[in-house]
Formats: C-alpha cells, structure tokens, sequence
C-alpha cells in the first residue's frame, strides 16, 4: 500500500456543480470549486463513529 503524506485532490461534479474533494493525512475535505470553505471530515471521527462531518471549515479556528 502506498502511504497517504500529502493531500490528493480530485474533482467531483455532484448535481451539476464542481467540488474539489481532498483527501489528506488528517482526513477528508469537501469544498465547492473556486471556494476555500468546505465540510470536514477528520479520520479520528470517522473511526471513532461520528456520523456527522465537523463544522464547516470557515467555523474552525
């Protein structure tokens, strides 16, 4: 397997809008194209079961 040690982005079109999705070393990120904030979601969440993503990027400090 090759290890995750920096972030990979992909470009997603979900209902007819572009989104960059970002997968890094500390977790997911959701953010519509040409936009910094998106949704969050961090890997220790989401092995601890957290169904609900973290607030939305511009709510963190």
């Amino acid at each position: 397997m090759t290890k995750l040690d920096k972030p990979l982005r992909r470009e997603l079109d979900i209902d007819g809008k572009a989104y960059t999705l970002t997968v890094d070393p500390d977790g997911l990120k959701l953010t519509e194209k040409g936009r910094r904030n998106g949704v969050e979601l961090r890997w220790a969440a989401l092995a601890a079961g957290d169904e609900a993503p973290a607030a939305p990027a511009s709510a963190q400090p």
